[in-house]
């Protein structure tokens, strides 16, 4: 799995005009899942993403995790962050999960999620959806668990 974390002072999805999640202060998580991938991948994704230490202690320093500072989680499924663009001018996306592999491993990571963080909101797998953000810094993590 790969995802793509933007430190936000907030953000919100949009789905039709209607607010489908936002959250304050956080993390946008942009999720993709890739051919090949397990329940246990995405574990170990969200692990470090609940981990990973981006956010400012009291000397303005990278050192505390979302967790550390109460941050919320918007949660968006983003089947192109698998785009391979080395053939040509038009992105690939065969290493995408098949749509309905994506779809549960997506809602499972969603799952795992509202069970270890307070604060999740979601967008809403293979619609199209409209993200607004406002990246905090900016911070721009992409992980690869491959």
């Amino acid at each position: 799995m790969k995802a793509l974390l933007q430190r936000v002072r907030e953000a919100r999805v949009e789905i039709g005009g209607e607010l489908a999640g936002a959250i304050g202060p956080g993390l946008l998580v942009l999720v993709c899942a890739e051919a090949g991938d397990t329940d246990a991948v995405g574990e170990r994704l969200l692990a470090k993403i609940l981990k990973l230490r981006i956010f400012a202690d009291e000397a303005g320093k990278m050192n505390r995790s979302v967790q550390d500072v109460g941050g919320g989680l918007l949660i968006v499924s983003q089947f192109t962050l698998a785009a391979d663009v080395r053939g040509g001018n038009r992105p690939s996306f065969t290493g995408a999960a098949p749509p309905d592999e994506g779809r549960r491993l997506y809602d499972a990571f969603v799952a795992q999620a509202r069970r270890l963080h307070p604060e999740v909101a979601t967008g809403r797998f293979g619609a199209d959806m409209q993200v607004h953000l406002l990246n905090d810094g900016p911070v721009t993590i992409p992980i690869d668990m491959r």
